[in-house]
């Protein structure tokens, strides 16, 4: 079989190893969706189902059984050898990254480093200019409950705010209520629902705002970056974090309607694990070079939001 393959026969060993695809997805970097495609070429290209979804997980085809053994041996093989290896793989860093930090506050920045540091690939998400390394990234970067003890970085936590198009802005503009939200198109940003004290529209309503109809309703989206071409396209108001959008909000083609003090912090960070003990000298300078830009990063928040607090409407 062509090396071709090759990912969608880690995919598989992956999803089987670990009993689904969302903990494969995890482990490769990728999304669960990703994973389920690279699953569906190989079978596609052998014409077979290869595995069972079920609701205990994943489980084998027989036309699968006689070749587990093997898969799992050649990718422990593999992922020795990849480790063994990773020494003469000084100028790569490989990170594994939530697609939206990535793209609205990783690659404008990325730059910068790559001026001081020219000779340095990068292989993100799978995807960049160093090729891909089947076993472990060497950064993974989550937004998640800020962890206790030395294995993470903390990066920065996020501020709520109801982010409107600069169009939408001069409609609250011409609202007789102060927080009038009435006739106002809600959008709903599912990214932060696991925190419990980030702010969704009924929680911002119930604080500050003023609505008849139910405040639930509305399109929802998953991703940063498919909620802000809905922004940008006047679909409607959207409560967003501000540490992804700093050069929209500073060019102001993204607009804050509301004062900055009806908004609140996520209990949540963006937060980097850096999973080699023992650091290259370019891995090193990369999660220095990252320190210093998310310090940057709070200041900036920090400058606006300053030290609010949930409070009561006025």
């Amino acid at each position: 079989m062509s090396l071709g393959y090759l990912k969608s026969l880690e995919a598989l060993e992956a999803a089987l190893r670990l009993g689904s695809l969302k903990d494969a997805a995890t482990e490769l970097g990728v999304t669960p969706a990703a994973v389920g495609q690279r699953v569906r070429a190989l079978e596609n290209h052998l014409a077979t189902d290869l595995i069972v979804r079920g609701r205990s997980g994943i489980s084998p085809t027989p036309a699968l059984s006689e070749a587990i053994p093997h898969l799992g041996r050649a990718f422990a093989e593999l992922r020795s050898a990849s480790d063994a290896l990773n020494i003469q793989r000084s100028d790569e860093i490989h990170i594994a990254a939530n697609s939206d930090w990535v793209q609205h506050w990783l690659a404008p920045r990325l730059p910068r480093f790559r001026r001081d540091y020219p000779n340095i690939r990068f292989c993100i998400n799978g995807e960049g200019d160093a090729p891909t390394r089947i076993g472990q990234s060497d950064i993974e970067v989550t937004f998640a409950a800020r962890a206790d003890g030395a294995q993470y970085d903390l990066l920065f936590p996020d501020y709520l705010v109801p982010i409107a198009s600069p169009e939408n802005e001069e409609r609250v503009k011409r609202q007789k209520k102060r927080l009038s939200l009435d006739g106002l198109p809600l959008l709903h940003l599912d990214f932060y629902k696991d925190d419990p004290d980030a702010m969704d529209w009924p929680a911002w309503i119930k604080r500050y705002g003023y609505r008849t109809d139910a405040p639930s309703t509305g399109i929802r989206f998953q991703r940063l970056t498919d909620g802000l071409e809905a922004i940008y396209s006047s679909a409607g108001f959207l409560i967003c974090g501000l540490a992804l959008l700093k050069d929209c909000i500073e060019d102001r083609s993204i607009r804050m309607p509301y004062p900055i003090e009806y908004g609140g912090w996520t209990s949540f960070a963006y937060r980097a694990r850096f999973k080699n003990a023992i650091q290259r000298g370019p891995l090193r300078e990369f999660r220095n070079w990252m320190q210093q830009e998310a310090k940057a990063t709070s200041a900036w928040i920090e400058e606006r939001a300053g030290s609010v607090k949930w409070k009561s409407a006025e």
